[in-house]
């Protein structure tokens, strides 16, 4: 599972390309994440491999959703700073710039006018029962009261698939709610104005849907520490395997142990190649004639030699930043002059070219 090579590393982000360009003729993938720290093996898992695979059959556009962090209002740098880490990861596991486009939300304002427009035909009930959304509510309601900004983002959400006109949206299956608003809401709208603006896109759920935390909660996430990163260095994943969860009924190394739902295990299926190391490591750590330090070192090995290229190459972009904000400037131009196009066909169907 080692990231593919990338042409990035030995030259800076391509001119803007216009979107009537030969790429635009391809189907087009719409596909992000929230700015609120460096990227983990949990988005590599369920979906980075994903992208990396398929920007070579479509055009891709990844966006760095900064909109939708309004649980960081108070926090501005720390968003900044996880817009150029992002940008860094995506860079380092081979998401090339030349045939991609590195998207920033708010340098798209189409995308807040288009959000407003959509929201005219969403009822709130239908986003409150997005069942993403309700346990998002719930944890927000612990910690304070609940900002206007959290019901716009899955309207957000929906105006960035349907601005680039997207066909497939990879996501985590968390994410598939966010999928089928998307398809009813064009729906809605090609009804309603009789024409054919938006497609339906379809979601693409990754190979390992959702890896679990090293403390072995169901997801993996930076405000629990309990995440591996792709940026960590060796002596860090090392650490961090040491501490993992594993099974909690085994008290000694010669205890039958449980392979199901043991978060060691589950990386190494998702990380460690090497199948036949693996399947040894169950048979014996379930007849009980292999320790969890044994099990740990493997997986540590196998993490360190797939993150290894990913950080070589991570290293020569932070030593030349303007790589980063090229790719950065230049693929949020061109998704703005997508955008710009997409909305004079909103316009138009909506008949609100007032003085055109």
């Amino acid at each position: 599972m080692t990231p593919p090579p990338t042409d990035a590393s030995s030259s800076s982000a391509p001119a803007g390309k216009g979107p009537s360009d030969e790429g635009a003729e391809r189907k087009r993938i719409l596909t992000g994440i929230r700015p609120t720290g460096a990227l983990h093996l949990g988005h590599y898992a369920g979906a980075l491999e994903n992208w990396i695979r398929l920007q070579q059959e479509y055009e891709c556009f990844f966006l760095i959703a900064d909109y939708q962090v309004s649980d960081y209002a108070d926090d501005f740098p720390r968003v900044r700073e996880a817009i150029f880490d992002i940008a860094l990861d995506w860079l380092s596991v081979g998401l090339d710039p030349e045939g991609s486009h590195y998207t920033i939300e708010s340098m798209v304002p189409e995308h807040a006018e288009l959000t407003t427009w959509l929201s005219w035909w969403v009822p709130l009930g239908m986003l409150e029962r997005n069942p993403t959304l309700k346990a998002e509510m719930k944890d927000l309601e612990a910690k304070s009261s609940v900002p206007v900004a959290f019901f716009n983002y899955p309207m957000m959400q929906v105006a960035n698939i349907l601005m680039p006109k997207a066909h497939l949206v990879p996501v985590g299956d968390d994410q598939l709610p966010h999928i089928e608003l998307t398809r009813e809401v064009a729906r809605r709208f090609n009804r309603t104005f009789e024409r054919d603006v938006f497609p339906e896109p379809e979601g693409l759920v990754g190979r390992v849907a959702r890896l679990v935390g090293t403390d072995g909660n169901a997801k993996m996430s930076k405000s629990r520490n309990n995440a591996i990163f792709l940026k960590d260095d060796e002596d860090t994943v090392n650490q961090k395997v040491r501490g993992m969860f594993t099974d909690p009924t085994r008290l000694r190394a010669t205890d039958p142990g449980h392979v199901e739902g043991n978060p060691v295990f589950i990386y190494h299926d998702a990380f460690n190649p090497d199948v036949d190391e693996v399947n040894d490591l169950k048979e014996r750590y379930v007849a009980g004639k292999v320790g969890d330090v044994e099990v740990k070192q493997k997986l540590a090995k196998a993490l360190n030699t797939f993150l290894d290229p990913i950080r070589e190459r991570r290293a020569h972009f932070e030593a030349h930043p303007e790589i980063v904000r090229d790719a950065l400037a230049h693929g949020s131009a061109y998704s703005r002059e997508v955008a710009q196009a997409t909305m004079a066909e909103v316009r138009d169907a909506m008949g609100i070219n007032y003085v055109g």
